[in-house]
């Protein structure tokens, strides 16, 4: 029997980027709130995700960019990367933002409990500890916040070999001789060009036709060369047949289309090959709450449930799983919860970056997806080499693109493959936030030589 049972206004479960500020701003507006946590604080972009992942990727721009010392005219002894203080690095980044997360749930006043939580109905939350001791709590609203887990996909063989994802290939502390990596999406080319800047032989292993497959050919054609010219070796239309463990060696069998089946021998194997919603200790069932065929938690475009008054946030839910996302599900709550607005998730842009080296910045619609829905639409497109700033520095692979409505000349999307393009496409989306036409940017004074400034040449070519 339950020890105890206490009940609240509100219990969230799983402190991650949407289920940290909700709790607080809850706490704040004087609700008793609960929020239920079995691992780290933080959720995945604290412990492993954005905070860690791009303190790794920084670490091996540095050892890039120190082997290109000498195009600059700085000459440096050889590069060596010591891949235990990468981690301490990576390690410091993620306890410090760990701690600013527990320190501002306390000052909120909400409830953390350590635990695993469980529905018994769809009011009703059973929390079980390590210590083998459980609490029944009781709400009028349940927020779920339990975000997703690496996926593994079924090949033969996969489970008898020890392979790594996305969480734990950051616990290594020494670069593998030949990183195998199965999946070529964001995951997969992130850790894949980190790693062989770190010094690993990498190969990618993708089953479809392009790298990042929302993205259209030409952008993603774009980066495969460059990856390429890295070193880095990447299959593409191919599929894992099977996996075997051979002294050290790990070997997969590979069908490429239209070619004979290969082996490919490797020290590590990462699967990037796409995550689950973490759902397994939930016992949805018992509060009537109904997934998709991905598993993944069903909601409306108000974050409803089909449960009453049990809501999902984050990636949990599906959809972009993205931190901004799960942030701005968090402020879709805060709003109804709190002051009476009911804002959806259908109004919403879904920005992303890819932290590829140059990184591929995105907003808006792709060409592919204006053709889709039949939109009249305009491109520019720029390569790198011929923006001042990217030759001065030294970073001139890539190209900008933007489509443009040809009717009220407002951007519809940008793909900005280029040094900063996260911080360019950025621009952009103001832009198309303020519904600016293309010819105000072609025709705008920017600082030179800044990236930015490239916009006007950029929408130059708008026009012919």
């Amino acid at each position: 029997m339950p020890e105890e049972q206490q009940h609240y206004d509100t219990i969230i479960i799983g402190t991650g980027q949407g289920g940290i500020p909700l709790a607080k701003v809850l706490a704040e507006a004087g609700q008793k709130v609960a929020i239920i946590e079995k691992d780290d604080v933080g959720g995945s972009c604290v412990n492993y995700g954005c905070t860690p992942t791009k303190t790794l990727l920084a670490s091996a721009q540095t050892a890039h960019m120190a082997r290109r010392a000498a195009e600059y005219g700085v000459h440096v002894p050889e590069v060596q990367v010591n891949m235990q203080e990468v981690k301490q690095r990576r390690d410091k980044m993620v306890l410090q933002s760990r701690k600013n997360n527990e320190v501002g749930l306390e000052d909120s006043k909400a409830v953390l409990l350590r635990g695993t939580a469980s529905f018994l109905d769809k009011k009703k939350i059973e929390v079980k500890s390590d210590g083998s001791a459980t609490q029944a709590l009781t709400a009028d609203r349940i927020i779920i916040n339990t975000g997703a887990a690496p996926s593994v996909p079924a090949i033969e063989g996969i489970d008898s070999i020890e392979h790594l994802n996305h969480k734990t290939i950051q616990d290594l502390t020494v670069a593998p001789e030949h990183l195998l990596i199965l999946g070529g999406g964001y995951i997969g080319l992130e850790f894949g060009q980190m790693f062989r800047r770190f010094g690993s032989k990498v190969t990618i292993v993708q089953h479809g036709a392009q790298l990042l497959s929302r993205e259209d050919e030409d952008v993603a054609t774009e980066l495969k060369k460059i990856l390429e010219e890295e070193g880095i070796n990447i299959l593409l239309d191919t599929e894992p047949q099977q996996i075997t463990k051979e002294g050290n060696s790990i070997k997969l069998k590979v069908k490429s289309k239209g070619s004979q089946q290969q082996e490919i021998t490797a020290s590590h194997l990462l699967l990037a090959t796409g995550v689950k919603a973490n759902t397994a200790d939930l016992d949805l069932e018992k509060a009537g709450i109904e997934t998709d065929k991905k598993g993944n938690i069903k909601t409306d475009k108000h974050l409803h449930t089909s449960a009453e008054n049990v809501y999902a946030i984050g990636d949990v839910k599906g959809g972009p799983q993205f931190t901004h996302i799960s942030y701005d599900d968090y402020r879709i709550l805060r709003d109804s919860l709190l002051h009476g607005k009911h804002r959806s998730t259908d109004d919403r842009p879904i920005p992303y970056c890819v932290f590829t080296d140059p990184q591929l910045g995105r907003v808006g619609l792709s060409e592919k997806q204006a053709k889709e829905q039949e939109i009249k639409y305009k491109i520019a497109k720029l390569e790198m080499s011929k923006v001042a700033r990217g030759e001065e520095t030294g970073h001139t692979k890539g190209f900008m693109k933007v489509l443009v409505n040809e009717e009220n000349e407002q951007i519809l999307g940008a793909a900005i493959l280029a040094a900063e393009g996260g911080e360019i496409m950025t621009a952009l989306q103001i832009a198309m936030m303020g519904k600016l036409s293309y010819k105000q940017l072609k025709e705008g004074v920017f600082a030179h030589p800044t990236y930015l400034e490239a916009l006007n040449n950029l929408f130059m070519k708008m026009d012919g």
